[in-house]
């Protein structure tokens, strides 16, 4: 397995059936509750944006590979997105259970303006979409917790 694709793929977690992107989504999710325990928002949020940028690198690379635009297993896009989504969520089972479903409600439905950064060409367009999808989803929350529906 090239670097890249061992990138793209996490190691082959993308490859997993059935639902790659949820599979990986839930790993991250799971590893960023244990990570903000000991090192707190500032952590996940550099998380994402390394994986955006190594994970951007390495979609573009893995694609040319393939000869796929979006193949179904990179989800090194799912990790970073998950990562900036669980940046914002309280430190709670609920919040992280709330980031995780709210990013791949975001992912999958793609509303404006996600499914326009999913039409960028090659790497940028396979991270920009969840990049996004996970900032929505965390300003979500965060408009949760104001609203005190969510408590922090």
């Amino acid at each position: 397995m090239s670097p890249s694709a061992a990138i793209a793929t996490l190691c082959g977690i993308g490859r997993l059936r059935p639902a790659p992107g949820t599979i990986a989504s839930l790993v991250t999710a799971i590893a960023a509750f244990g990570l903000a325990a000991i090192e707190g928002r500032v952590l996940l949020l550099v998380l994402g944006i390394f994986s955006m940028a190594f994970g951007g690198w390495a979609a573009e690379h893995y694609v040319r590979e393939r000869g796929v635009s979006d193949p179904s297993e990179c989800v090194i896009d799912e990790v970073a997105g998950q990562f900036i989504a669980c940046a914002f969520a309280p430190r709670t089972l609920l919040g992280f259970t709330l980031a995780f479903l709210l990013f791949r409600v975001m992912d999958i439905l793609k509303p404006w303006p996600i499914y326009l950064a999913e039409r960028l060409p090659g790497g940028l367009g396979i991270v920009a979409d969840d990049i996004i999808a996970g900032v929505f989803a965390g300003l979500i929350i965060l408009i949760l917790v104001q609203l005190h529906v969510l408590m922090p």
